[in-house]
């Protein structure tokens, strides 16, 4: 038998060459199959020519012909050379059927799970969430955008033309794909060493963004031609570049052409001009990166790489170009940043709001022209005085006495820095946590005209001294808050002490974990801007406590309510008489204290702060309208140069209030004055408010009390009160 006459396949199956099915009919339906098919089909290769052997073992001459080659044998070398390149013929053959039958089976076992092109016009989308000022003004927008559905017929010319200067030089005439494109695109690469171009068509483009995910996969760009290919057969080329431009992707949340002319130029896309069409078709590169409200120099110069590309392939003639860069960047939108950290700090509240099946509209408290003057004046602070100063980072709360927020300002630079230092930043209060002690004080029993000792201590553990190193010996309540003595503050609440204190500042808002030792006096309890000026709120509001809010009703897009605020607030926190002599301390800080440089043309009450080394640097107080609390220092809690509550951050306290309350009429602090709400405490038959003691209070001197020592607590003091009142001792 001859050799090689038949073969077999490791299965057993006989193949022969002639029954060879062709590819396309051959393929199956399923991709497992496919690969079995692969195996068995593999093509036959040429046999190779024998050489006959001599009994030494090398060739045997050819018969009938010499050296000359003459007779039959001379013709051996033409055929041995001819059963060569034969024999290579049929692998290059074979390998490029393998090719091909390997290329079949990935398309075979890729195409089992394309995206289904009926949902084509379907949009999936992340919920849009609009929050807008108390005057209606945007402050900013989350989620995707979509503009209106528009045509090219409807478009300028410049914008398709831009888009396909940039993209795709040869849509019209590819059929989905660009082997001159990619060829180009690969030769730049080449050159270049990394990836300059990219050789994917519109239609490829439309394909990806459409139904498939950015991974840099082989399927993915398998599963990218064959649908762009599908595209082509159902849709016309027009049609193609329409659902491209309504459906790419443009930076901001802003999905479609309409959307992004919108965001960036404020105008519909049917109104676009040539440089600003120039710099839409720019930003399908890379949205993040050439965005012109994140980059506006980066911007220009993509654009201006547009329109060269416009002029190249005749769109528009140089000057054209050169007139368009040079008077079309005036028309793009500033990036407005006002509010921002604001609208962050809301946004974490009405999350919950949000559902995939609707979009909505938050109404805030914000006032944005006070907002902008806010972070006009803490940028003036920190450019100025506080660049010498050593303060690098500052920010601003301010408030109505309910809690809604009116201005917050973060920090310095919210394009910078996002982190919000008026409320994530955890810092020492320093003595602007002394309200919470003297008022604890004050509900043990004691008076602004108590007297209590001004002098260093030389007991115990804890040996505060006094900011100057001046001290004044036997000093009343009112002198030792107004001038901020921290000997007498460490005396008081060894007195009345820590953990009283502390009940009262959670109780007025105080949501943080508070020590428990003396040095509380003295603010070393990490807190936030806002949770202080909310706690501080609570004097402005004649007593009731009250929680910060942002949040003044929530709608959907068709204006049907989902949320209104009615009411709240955590009720009376400070009684009236209490509340009267916390406003006589507080207003004596302005008018004789540390806090001089804070005053106003109308009646106001504050306390300054000040923390080791001049780390913070802290003045919150109030006004019959506003509550406002400023803070100075440094992110990586640097000293800052002498800066204490009494100084920079009085003066900027100063002008936010005198621009806040600015037109409106002078009133006295809420809260009747001492004497008011004693004469109604001592009317016949009025019974006395809880902690009140309008007379036979004063007179008590406060000694030092043992380290640690916790005598008196709130309740206490009310008995203590009440027993006076009444006329016995406490």
């Amino acid at each position: 038998m001859a050799p090689h006459s038949s073969r077999k396949s490791g299965t057993g199956l006989r193949i022969d060459p002639g029954d060879r099915p062709s590819l396309v009919s051959a393929l199956p339906a399923s991709p497992w199959p496919a690969i079995a098919w692969l195996r068995l089909r593999l093509p036959k290769l040429p046999k190779l020519p024998r050489l006959a052997r001599s009994k030494r073992g090398g060739p045997k001459p050819a018969s009938g012909g010499g050296a000359g080659g003459s007779g039959r044998g001379g013709g051996g070398g033409k055929r041995r050379r001819g059963g060569w390149v034969a024999h290579l013929v049929g692998l290059a053959i074979s390998l490029v059927l393998l090719g091909l039958i390997g290329a079949g089976g990935i398309v075979a076992l890729y195409s089992t799970d394309l995206p289904d092109l009926d949902s084509l016009t379907a949009t999936t989308r992340k919920p849009n969430l609009v929050l807008l000022s108390a005057d209606g003004e945007t402050i900013a927008a989350y989620g995707d955008i979509y503009g209106e559905p528009v045509t090219l017929a409807q478009l300028p010319k410049y914008l398709p033309e831009a888009v396909l200067a940039t993209e795709d030089r040869h849509f019209y005439s590819h059929f989905g794909l660009d082997p001159i494109g990619m060829a180009r695109a690969l030769v730049a690469d080449l050159r270049a060493g990394h990836v300059v171009q990219g050789g994917s068509t519109v239609t490829q483009q439309l394909a990806k963004n459409l139904f498939l995910t950015p991974e840099r996969s082989l399927k993915r760009k398998v599963q990218e031609v064959l649908l762009a290919l599908e595209l082509e057969r159902r849709f016309t080329k027009d049609q193609i570049l329409a659902l491209y431009l309504n459906r790419v992707y443009l930076g901001n949340g802003t999905w479609g052409v309409d959307a992004a002319a919108r965001r960036y130029f404020g105008i519909p896309a049917t109104r676009l001009d040539l440089y600003q069409s120039a710099l839409i078709a720019g930003l399908l590169k890379a949205p993040s990166r050439y965005n012109p409200l994140s980059d506006a120099d980066l911007s220009r110069e993509r654009t201006r790489q547009v329109l060269d590309n416009m002029v190249a392939v005749g769109d528009i003639t140089e000057a054209d170009a050169d007139r368009a860069a040079r008077t079309g960047p005036s028309g793009v939108r500033k990036a407005s940043l006002s509010g921002r950290f604001f609208a962050d700090w809301v946004r974490d509240h009405v999350e919950q709001y949000v559902r995939e099946d609707r979009d909505v509209v938050v109404r805030t408290t914000l006032d944005m022209s006070l907002q902008r003057r806010c972070e006009a004046a803490l940028a003036a602070m920190l450019d100025g005085p506080g660049k010498k100063a050593g303060a690098s980072q500052g920010a601003i709360v301010v408030m109505s006495p309910d809690g809604a927020v009116r201005a917050m300002v973060g920090g310095a630079d919210y394009s910078d820095s996002q982190f919000n230092r008026a409320v994530q930043a955890l810092r020492q209060p320093g003595s602007s946590f002394k309200p919470f002690l003297y008022l604890a004080a004050m509900e043990a029993g004691w008076t602004p005209s108590d007297s209590i000792l001004d002098e260093p201590i030389a007991s115990g553990d804890y040996h505060p001294q006094n900011y100057e190193g001046t001290y004044e010996g036997e000093i009343t309540l009112h002198r030792a808050f107004a001038k901020s003595s921290n000997v007498a503050a460490v005396r008081l609440i060894e007195k009345i002490g820590a953990k009283t204190v502390a009940a009262v500042a959670k109780r007025l808002g105080i949501a943080e974990a508070l020590g428990d030792d003396a040095s509380l006096a003295l603010g070393t309890s990490d807190t936030t801007l806002l949770e202080m000026t909310t706690a501080y709120a609570s004097f402005a509001n004649d007593g009731d406590g009250v929680f910060a809010y942002g949040v003044a009703g929530i709608d959907d897009r068709q204006g049907r309510s989902i949320y209104r605020r009615e009411g709240g607030g955590a009720g009376r926190v400070v009684q009236p008489l209490m509340l009267a002599e916390m406003d006589e301390l507080m207003q004596a800080v302005i008018a004789e204290g540390t806090g001089k440089r804070a005053a106003l043309d109308r009646p106001a009450a504050g306390k300054t702060g000040t923390t080791q080394d001049y780390r913070d640097a802290w003045f919150i107080g109030f006004t019959a309208d506003y509550v406002t609390g400023v803070w100075l220092g440094n992110d990586d809690d640097a000293p800052m140069k002498r800066v204490t509550g009494g100084t920079l951050p009085a003066e900027l306290w100063h002008t936010v209030m005198m621009d806040a309350n600015h037109g409106l009429a002078a009133r006295a602090l809420p809260g009747a004055s001492v004497e008011a709400v004693a004469q109604a405490a001592s009317a016949p038959g009025a019974a006395p408010a809880q902690g009140a003691n309008p007379t036979g209070r004063g007179g008590q001197t406060l000694a030092p009390a043992a380290p640690g020592a916790e005598t008196g607590s709130s309740f206490e003091g009310f008995v203590n009160s009440l027993m006076k009142f009444l006329g016995g001792k406490g």
